[in-house]
């Protein structure tokens, strides 16, 4: 199965800069988006351990991500903190172009959105930052 699929109705390590991403309504067809999107800098969600952080600096926001076990993942920063939340444990669905395309096998992609399962959806992403957390204790 591809990790791009379409939704229904419904230490640190710097990842580097991306190159200019097609915009979904110029790129053509679906399948030239998922040809680039393999090229994008990203962190793939399989690459994560529980204690890991992924920092993801997006146009309008940060957010603090601790990976926890079975999916979930610890949130703060960015919409979390505007609506005053603590740290929220949710699932991430993936990185979006902004419509209803998702790539699933990624907690973040440079130039793509990232979405919550609560179904918030970022600005586009600028910067990843990773942190092992055998390099944090």
């Amino acid at each position: 199965m591809h990790p791009l699929h379409h939704r229904r109705n419904s230490g640190q390590h710097q990842i580097p800069k991306q190159r200019p991403v097609i915009p979904a309504n110029r790129a053509g067809t679906l399948d030239a988006q998922i040809r680039s999107a393999d090229q994008l800098p990203q962190v793939r969600k399989a690459d994560l351990h529980p204690g890991d952080w992924v920092v993801v600096k997006t146009v309008q926001s940060t957010y603090r991500i601790k990976v926890k076990q079975n999916g979930r993942y610890e949130v703060s920063g960015g919409w979390f903190d505007k609506k005053g939340l603590p740290p929220t444990e949710l699932g991430i669905t993936g990185c979006t172009w902004g419509g209803s395309a998702v790539k699933v096998d990624v907690v973040a992609a440079c130039g793509l959105c990232l979405e919550f399962a609560n179904r918030l959806i970022t600005s586009p992403i600028q910067k990843i930052f990773l942190f092992r957390q055998q390099d944090l204790y």
